[in-house]
């Protein structure tokens, strides 16, 4: 009930309003039927716009930070994505990676729209750094269609550190869904898992016009955090 409300009422017609974001290839969300929407995360910001402007409601896995803070403001935060019904998950240790899995696949069981961000954290510097291969994992042990979306100018309103954001017009954009038939029953082959994520990851460059690096954004952020422990705080 609260998504709705949050969607339709509250946040969703502000959102609109301030932003004016642009729209492109809103027809390629399916109108029914599971689907991992998979795109770019540059900004905080990416966690409401995108659902603003979809029609159906669409789940995404959120970083379980988001629902342990201190506080009043960290309880806050995790009543909201709570209520929204975003699932928390676990970024750390060696079963991380499968909690995530097997929470989006639950998602799709139900016939519903999983979001994912597939480099696995914020850009700290708004280029497009390599997919995690859990999306993969997913659209092939579900045998779902993906979507790809590019998020265009949200780093710009609100970069690392930016409370409030912005505003400024930004713009949204889906390709054609991509379905992965061809590789059925290899869901559990690495090189088949790498394949896919990049042509994931390809498709989400070719909407953004990003600078691709090809290397994990967490380890980029880990070692210039060591070298320069203000830069990224």
């Amino acid at each position: 009930m609260f998504y709705y409300v949050l969607k339709y009422v509250l946040l969703g017609p502000l959102l609109r309003l301030l932003f004016r974001p642009r729209i492109e290839g809103l027809e390629h969300i399916p109108d029914d039927g599971a689907a991992i929407v998979a795109g770019n995360h540059l900004s905080f910001s990416d966690h409401f716009l995108m659902p603003a402007i979809i029609r159906r409601r669409i789940t995404f896995l959120a970083k379980a930070e988001y629902f342990t803070g201190p506080g009043l403001k960290g309880r806050l935060t995790a009543a909201f994505f709570r209520s929204a019904g975003q699932i928390p998950v676990d970024r750390s240790g060696k079963e991380a990676g499968k909690a995530a899995i097997r929470e989006g696949l639950g998602v799709l069981s139900k016939g519903e729209l999983l979001g994912i961000y597939p480099e696995g954290t914020r850009s700290h510097d708004g280029r497009l750094y390599k997919g995690k291969v859990g999306v993969a994992a997913m659209a092939l042990k579900a045998q779902v269609p993906v979507v790809p979306c590019a998020m265009v100018g949200t780093f710009e309103i609100q970069p690392p550190g930016q409370v409030v954001p912005r505003i400024r017009r930004v713009t949204i954009r889906f390709g054609e869904p991509m379905e992965f038939s061809r590789y059925a029953g290899m869901e559990n082959e690495k090189a088949v898992l790498r394949a896919v994520t990049d042509e994931i990851m390809y498709a989400i460059l070719g909407l953004s016009g990003q600078e691709y690096v090809d290397r994990y954004a967490a380890e980029v952020k880990a070692e210039q955090a060591k070298k320069f422990p203000r830069l990224l705080r």
